[in-house]
């Protein structure tokens, strides 16, 4: 079968030693430091096949994620700019839906040709944080398209256990083509809603609510605020056509943050502006530029305000810890998406129609211009790019 195949070296930079972790399974705990010269190619691999637990799905929808460009773009030094857990080589892809074409022996309440998604991380379930419910910080982890084959591929096999149905979302946008597409969002979608409402604990109907970063994870967050009540949206981002996207998505106020500097002014001075000196409840970081970013988003704090950071960078920033003190202010470290009934709401609000994520998708490729559908988004003007396989 075809698939997108990322290759790299693992040469850890000057002054990073791999932990026994690393040298015994090949994986890298910060992959920004390991893997140099990464090499993307269109290949013919074997098709998987499933096991007694899984099913084997033929991939109809592919989104790149902002860890595809993370992969693609490199350093001075060639190294892939992604922070986080990895190996290579590895078929790449997580955000996909599909349709079920074969099912294990052992599977209970599949079938084939439901429609499905899945989530990313492939918890073991069995570890302490997966016992003291909490998957997304499995010491077993692995995650589909970052440290095992994804699905940049005409097939992927994958555990039921971690497959969702689409039936619902399907009998709601009346098409099997529309329904695949949605399914394909209901993984971004579902990082947003971690960050929201499982890792920062919601906000009020009527609260107001800041988004750094309109990209596809910013974007699901003001879809995801609007639906929960938020009353006023403020949205800073650079890119002119993510600020449009923005307005479609629910936001109330949008603006461009080096605009707003050139005039002399910044987003923490336009929320205190427009919300009369009280501040925003939460601040949802999705830009994965904190330097930038906390700094303003401290300052645009409510009493008993939240900061959530969604985006990845690895960076120290720093924080003036007077303001948090001061304002009662928390701040919460989001990762990933599993449990807490996260893909079970996000499908419930595409299918209730209170969020519909399709207008986010700004362009399509094929599967063997996977590559160009990474390049293109590492353009960061589009929402979201698709690859239809």
């Amino acid at each position: 079968m075809k698939a997108l195949v990322l290759e790299a070296e693992l040469v850890p930079r000057g002054g990073y030693a791999l932990s026994p972790f690393e040298e015994e399974t090949g994986k890298a705990m910060t992959g920004s430091s390991v893997w140099r010269n990464p090499e993307l190619s269109i290949k013919e691999i074997e098709k998987p096949k499933p096991g007694k637990r899984d099913l084997l799905i033929k991939v109809k929808n592919c989104g790149v994620c902002g860890s595809d460009i993370h992969f693609y773009e490199r350093d001075e030094e060639g190294y892939i700019l992604y922070p986080g857990l990895t190996k290579f080589p590895c078929v790449i892809g997580h955000e996909f839906s599909g349709v079920v074409e074969e099912v294990g022996p052992e599977v209970k309440g599949f079938k084939e040709g439901d429609l499905v998604t899945s989530e990313e991380m492939i918890w073991c379930g069995e570890c302490t944080p997966c016992r003291n419910g909490y998957p997304n910080h499995c010491e077993r982890l692995e995650e589909l398209g970052f440290t095992i084959n994804g699905a940049f591929a005409e097939w992927i096999s994958v555990g039921s256990k971690y497959c969702w149905k689409l039936n619902e979302i399907q009998q709601a946008y009346g098409s099997e083509i529309n329904a695949l597409e949605a399914g394909a969002l209901v993984e971004p979608t579902s990082v947003a809603y971690n960050g929201i409402f499982v890792r920062g604990e919601g906000f009020g109907p009527g609260d107001f609510v800041g988004v750094w970063g309109a990209g596809p994870i910013g974007l699901a967050a003001i879809a995801l605020s609007r639906a929960a009540g938020a009353s006023k949206i403020f949205a800073f981002e650079i890119k002119k056509e993510r600020r449009a996207l923005a307005i479609q998505m629910g936001a109330d106020f949008v603006f461009d943050p080096a605009a707003l500097q050139k005039k002399g002014t910044g987003p923490a001075e336009k929320v205190l502006e427009l919300t009369q000196g009280q501040g925003i409840s939460m601040g949802i970081e999705a830009a994965g530029a904190p330097l930038f970013t906390i700094p303003e988003i401290e300052k645009s704090l409510a009493i008993n305000g939240k900061i959530v950071q969604i985006g990845r960078a690895a960076q120290e920033v720093p924080m003036y810890l007077e303001r948090f003190q001061v304002r009662r202010a928390q701040f919460y470290g989001a990762q990933g998406h599993s449990g807490h009934g996260t893909f079970r709401s996000v499908i419930r609000l595409m299918a209730s129609k209170r969020i519909d994520m399709r207008p986010i998708v700004t362009s399509r490729f094929a599967l063997d211009q996977a590559i160009d559908a990474i390049e293109r988004a590492s353009g960061r003007a589009d929402g979201k790019v698709l690859v239809n396989i």
